[in-house]
């Protein structure tokens, strides 16, 4: 398979809205993936020093190597983003923060961990070596209604209940290794109508799976909740976010962040009111120019905050 680039989303968008307001800025990017993003950034801004953060040390690596001309201003942190906001970090404040949700084209192509069902790859899906939970070990070992309750959760998966009926049936006869063996059954599970479509049918189990994995929707809201604690005064949270459930959280943060809102303890109390103010009203989205370039980045949707005082 040829190795296509990982190309970074939304760039222009990104460098317009999350522009630093004073040359000596603190960036940190807590998703650094392949380093696109940060690169840009660190070439417009030659006094700007940035904090690269990736819970995967490998690709942490090539960030790093990328990177290399800028390394006196760039510092590499091998974390979750989440725990290093909430545990590791407590020095200046940053003035912007950045988190790409998505995966790097790396993790699809050359991981060799099972995160896409075009590979004959072992069913891992994590994004930190160290990390316990494996997607084998879900769909191997979860009952049915488990499995279908995650499909649903995580995927919002139509035929979930078929789908795990169908994966206990084939792991009764013999232990599901391989991500092209998990999209092959997805595939004989749903309606005949949906294995013909553009997107794949197993895309959505493979979603769930992965989120499930690495924690992706806890770690997205403890991160926004500390990173809303350590911005600086004028400072900018951007998120790009590439399903509904990552900007559903995303987008009711940030609202309930302005609002001062306590009504929930996942959310900010009332002294965040009137602190922060929301850039985009609505999300970005890329333009067909991107799209057409990148078909990637096409379900991508790109919020801001602002933390005024």
């Amino acid at each position: 398979m040829n190795t296509i680039v990982h190309i970074p989303v939304m760039l222009k968008e990104i460098i317009a809205y999350l522009k630093p307001d004073s040359e000596f800025s603190l960036m940190v990017d807590g998703t650094i993936g392949e380093g696109g993003h940060a690169e840009a950034f660190l070439k417009l801004y030659p006094e700007l020093f940035l904090i690269g953060i990736d819970r995967d040390s490998e690709i942490l690596e090539k960030a790093r190597e990328r990177l290399k001309p800028y390394s006196n201003r760039v510092e590499f942190i091998n974390a979750n983003f989440a725990e290093f906001f909430e545990n590791i970090y407590s020095d200046k404040k940053p003035d912007i923060i950045l988190l790409d949700l998505g995966l790097s084209m790396y993790h699809f192509q050359r991981s060799g961990r099972g995160f896409t069902f075009l590979n004959d790859e072992p069913l891992d899906m994590r994004l930190a070596a160290n990390s316990g939970l494996t997607a084998s070990y879900i769909v191997n070992n979860y009952t049915k209604k488990d499995l279908a309750d995650l499909l649903f959760k995580y995927g919002e998966e139509r035929f979930a209940r078929r789908i795990a009926d169908k994966i206990v049936y084939r792991r009764n006869e013999e232990e599901i290794r391989t991500a092209i063996e998990l999209a092959d059954i997805v595939r004989s599970a749903v309606p005949p109508e949906y294995r013909r479509r553009r997107i794949h049918p197993a895309t959505k189990t493979f979603q769930a799976l992965r989120i499930a994995v690495n924690d992706e929707l806890e770690n997205l809201a403890s991160g926004l909740r500390s990173a809303s604690k350590i911005i600086n005064r004028g400072g900018r949270i951007g998120v790009i976010s590439f399903h509904s459930l990552e900007d559903r959280i995303v987008k009711h943060f940030f609202k309930d962040t302005v609002k001062g809102s306590s009504e929930s303890t996942e959310m900010p109390n009332s002294e965040s009111r009137g602190v922060f103010e929301i850039i985009t009203k609505k999300p970005l989205k890329p333009d067909g120019d991107e799209i057409r370039q990148n078909p990637a980045s096409r379900s991508a949707l790109f919020r801001v905050l602002r933390r005024i005082k």
